[in-house]
């Protein structure tokens, strides 16, 4: 695959932010986006919404870092360092997810800003999980999908925020504008979980024009943080200033290698793993 532009020793990389949750466990969240925009050759500064209790078999609990706060972090590290693209995971509550959308929106960040927005709304773990209270689900309807550049939810998440149960390429449709109905410029509906195909699809809409993005399925258990992995992969290529299907395009193969080299970990669902990229330095 083509990698993305890694900057000379010694000089200031590509920034990019990733506004999320801990995973205890390292599999997905903040250690995930971080170690895929590191692995993209990207400086990854974060700022902390919720810190979880969680291994490779589920969530056990989690807290929440106080709105004002994961609102500081936002503004402080953009009025300093500066970032190219921004994406997030896990916000857990309302007040967090208002609070965010607020501070991105100060700053730039999101759809009507210069800073392109990559919103992955985090409901529950892959084990099932919740990790958003159940009434936040209206604000990332209308309070944070109106600002993201492009929504990158799985099925279980378009069927909570839809009420649309994908089962095909049509319903996959329907999901899409269903999804850039809510305000985001794309959707873009992850076939990942739709095991119907020897392939994976994803459809990414603009509200005109349906794209689709297809890899081979990757036959294995150990998926844990793909989403996050996706996202922060199209967040890194965002700031680079890939146009929004390029770094679509470049995130789905991303996610493709990351899930052939995930591996074992603990008694449940092991990692994708972008530690591939160490053994393959130079662009193939």
């Amino acid at each position: 695959m083509k990698f993305l532009p890694l900057t000379p020793n010694g000089s200031t990389p590509v920034r990019a932010l990733t506004i999320a949750g801990t995973d205890s466990g390292g599999g997905a969240g903040i250690q995930a986006d971080s170690r895929t925009m590191a692995m993209c050759g990207v400086h990854a500064c974060v700022a902390v919404a919720a810190v979880t209790v969680q291994n490779t078999v589920g969530v056990s609990g989690f807290h929440e870092i106080p709105p004002s706060v994961v609102a500081d972090q936002i503004k402080t590290v953009v009025g300093d360092i500066g970032i190219g693209a921004a994406k997030t995971g896990m916000l857990a509550s309302t007040a967090i997810i208002e609070a965010v959308t607020a501070a991105c929106t100060e700053v730039g960040i999101g759809r009507n800003g210069s800073i392109p927005l990559v919103v992955d709304p985090v409901c529950a773990s892959m084990h099932g999980d919740p990790l958003l209270h159940e009434e936040a689900l209206d604000a990332i309807r209308t309070t944070l999908f109106p600002i993201a550049t492009i929504v990158t939810p799985n099925l279980d998440e378009v069927k909570l925020i839809t009420g649309i149960d994908v089962v095909d390429d049509a319903s996959a449709r329907r999901a899409a504008e269903a999804l850039h109905a809510l305000g985001a410029q794309y959707s873009l509906v992850k076939g990942g979980h739709l095991r119907t195909s020897e392939k994976s699809t994803d459809i990414l809409f603009d509200g005109d024009t349906f794209q689709e993005f297809s890899s081979p399925r990757i036959d294995t258990g150990n998926d844990h943080g793909g989403g996050d992995t996706l996202a922060a992969a199209m967040a890194s290529a965002l700031a680079n200033g890939y146009s929004v299907p390029d770094a679509v395009a470049f995130a789905k193969e991303w996610v493709t290698r990351c899930l052939a080299a995930s591996y074992d970990l603990g008694a449940g669902h092991g990692p994708v793993s972008p530690l591939w990229r160490l053994h393959e330095p130079q662009d193939t």
